[in-house]
């Protein structure tokens, strides 16, 4: 060992000798010797257990012993997460447009401003309509006085059932026409379909509009909600409810929600699923396309053996962890085969290998091998 270390060091000594020119071979050598090592700690580690086994004494005749840091393992709840990328949307992200063809003659609002619902927008030239409709409310007010007066005299049985219906049937003739002409009046007036806050206006006054060209935009804040598209893998771990962390990084702000939808349809185009948030805290700051964080529990153990991810290593037969065990009043350390389920947040959650109860090292075990001594550290 001590000889690898030495050529580490001539290489570095030679590296600054010959300047950059170098600095690629050098660092290509110093990854060989270093894997190098490590593959030799390794072997010796496994050569120390093999003798160890064979001959008892082995251990004894060196007077190893190492000093250690312990911590018991428990049951505890153990949850795996993951982050994804949202966006902020809303159901009340209009576009609207004209109904029919005319003139602007009256804009009201202007991008930013906040409206309530039925409140005019934009009003399109409409004399015609407005003109027509006082017409027939003066028709429609003679038709109903004689309507009336036709139907009292034939409650007294004076005139004829012909002349009653004619009065009946005029009167509602001219109240269809002014329903109609009332329908065609309010297409000439486009009013705020609920309470939000317009976005765009794409119109001048006295610019000529036509149906389905786009008049402005608003949006409502009610029915603000995040939504992401998650990878298929998930598609078995979410369900209406479940908790949700959202962090708004353009406003650095966070809070809990809970999932509102989940989509069973794959997009085949890149294999995702859609994912929807409510949005229940900041609702005035969020805005449609907004960029959101979002961090849910794809797998959660309420009973699961959890270690630090850092004491679980690895040789050429697969994991295991130190654990510390009484042997004739001295305490051992005992190399224990794991299988490791879910990592995260710097913590393991190992599935076989070792239970509530059992202590493991976790700190000095680089230095340990099978059945050497320990010493706890105060």
């Amino acid at each position: 060992m001590k000889n690898l270390i030495l050529i580490i060091a001539l290489a570095v000594f030679m590296g600054a000798c010959n300047g950059n020119s170098d600095v690629d071979k050098l660092k290509s050598e110093l990854e060989e010797i270093e894997k190098e090592i490590q593959e030799k700690t390794i072997e010796a580690a496994e050569l120390q257990e093999e003798i160890a086994q064979l001959d008892p004494e082995f251990s004894k005749n060196k007077d190893q012993s190492i000093l250690i840091e312990s911590q018991t393992v428990k049951s505890q709840d153990f949850k795996h997460k993951i982050q994804v990328q949202g966006e902020v949307a809303s159901r009340k992200n209009i576009t609207m447009g004209a109904e029919t063809m005319g003139r602007v003659t009256q804009i009201n609002v202007s991008p930013g401003d906040m409206v309530k619902r039925n409140q005019l927008l934009v009003k399109m030239y409409a004399s015609t309509a407005e003109n027509s409709i006082k017409e027939l409310k003066t028709a429609l007010e003679l038709a109903t006085t004689i309507y009336k007066k036709q139907k009292n005299l034939w409650d007294q049985k004076i005139g004829t059932e012909v002349q009653f219906l004619e009065a009946k049937n005029r009167k509602e003739t001219l109240e269809r026409q002014l329903a109609t002409a009332q329908s065609q009046l309010d297409m000439a007036y486009l009013k705020a379909p609920f309470n939000g806050r317009i976005n765009d206006v794409n119109v001048n006054m006295g610019e000529m509009v036509q149906p389905g060209i786009p008049v402005l935009s608003m949006v409502g804040q009610e029915e603000m909600y995040l939504k992401s598209n998650v990878s298929e893998e998930y598609i078995n771990d979410f369900e209406q409810g479940d908790s949700v962390e959202v962090y708004l990084p353009s406003i650095k702000k966070s809070f809990t929600t809970v999932v509102s939808a989940v989509s069973y349809v794959i997009n085949p185009a890149n294999r995702t699923f859609q994912l929807e948030v409510k949005a229940n805290e900041f609702v005035d700051k969020l805005k449609p396309n907004q960029f959101a964080r979002l961090t849910l529990v794809d797998y959660e153990n309420e009973n699961a053996i959890v270690v630090p991810s850092y004491v679980v290593q690895q040789d050429n037969l697969g994991d295991f962890v130190y654990v510390v065990k009484t042997d004739e009043n001295q305490k051992k350390a005992e190399k224990v085969r794991v299988e490791r389920g879910k990592t995260y947040d710097g913590n393991t959650e190992i599935l076989k290998g070792i239970k509530s109860g059992d202590t493991i090292i976790s700190e000095g075990y680089r230095e340990a091998v099978n059945g050497i001594a320990v010493r706890l550290a105060q």
